[in-house]
């Protein structure tokens, strides 16, 4: 190979088209050895936005939460906090204690308007001390996240360097999108499993998708009042303005 080029490819945002990209920074583990097998780095990407795309947009309960237990249990079970923006219910603390995620390290909020929302988005995705933060932003705009909206969250995602996991509707699927990783997940009737499908990677094309087993216990998510919810935003600005 010429001298140049192999100087050229060496770069960690120039990729050959039949390999992975270099991970910026160490990847989550996923937990599910199949699917890390898929993804560049090995896990799920940190300091970069992930798309996960259901029919319902991250509220049908066919194991999209599930998908990402074992990371978000890995990260509190070592002290890291989690935020969740905009779920569509309030987190049932025993479900999710169950599934080992430690409590006091999640964090929830229930903005009211778009605007809030987006901006409660970037302060967690922007904080250093936020090591994983979860987005449920398209319902509250009416159609779907403005372009520049997702963009903007996908450069506050490099800026905190946290994993980014943001839940969409599946007709978005063929929509542009500045988010390096994107999965459509889908129900198999046959054994409970889980379709994943990549819809886009640093990397080659996927050639087939992915069934996994995830337990899908009942009540991770419960339309409950959302009075535990705002209070989390002043910690998030504390926190960013100590890591700047």
């Amino acid at each position: 190979m010429n001298s140049s080029l192999a100087l050229v490819l060496e770069r960690t945002d120039i990729r050959r088209g039949d390999a992975f990209a270099v991970a910026p920074a160490p990847t989550l583990a996923t937990g599910f050895a199949r699917l890390d097998a898929e993804l560049p780095g090995g896990g799920w990407p940190r300091g970069a936005l992930t798309e996960l795309l259901t029919e319902h947009g991250g509220i049908s309960g066919i194991g999209e939460l599930g998908l990402l237990l074992p990371a978000l249990a890995a990260l509190t079970g070592a002290g890291q906090a989690v935020v969740l923006i905009a779920p569509p219910y309030c987190a049932h603390a025993p479900a999710w204690a169950a599934a080992g995620i430690r409590l006091d390290c999640l964090r929830l909020v229930f903005p009211s308007r778009p605007r809030d929302a987006l901006w409660a988005a970037v302060e967690a995705l922007r904080c250093g001390g936020v090591a994983a933060t979860l987005l449920w932003l398209d319902a509250l705009f009416r159609a779907q996240l403005p372009a520049n909206s997702l963009r903007r969250l996908h450069v506050a995602a490099g800026e905190g360097g946290g994993g980014a996991f943001c839940f969409r509707p599946a007709r978005l699927a063929a929509a542009a999108s500045p988010a390096p990783l994107r999965l459509q997940l889908q129900a198999q009737d046959i054994g409970g499993r889980l379709q994943v499908k990549i819809l886009k990677r640093r990397g080659p094309p996927a050639r087939q998708d992915i069934l996994l087993d995830i337990a899908r216990p009942a009540g991770f998510l419960q339309s409950v009042p959302h009075a535990v919810a705002g209070a989390v935003l002043p910690d998030i600005r504390r926190r960013n303005r100590v890591a700047a």
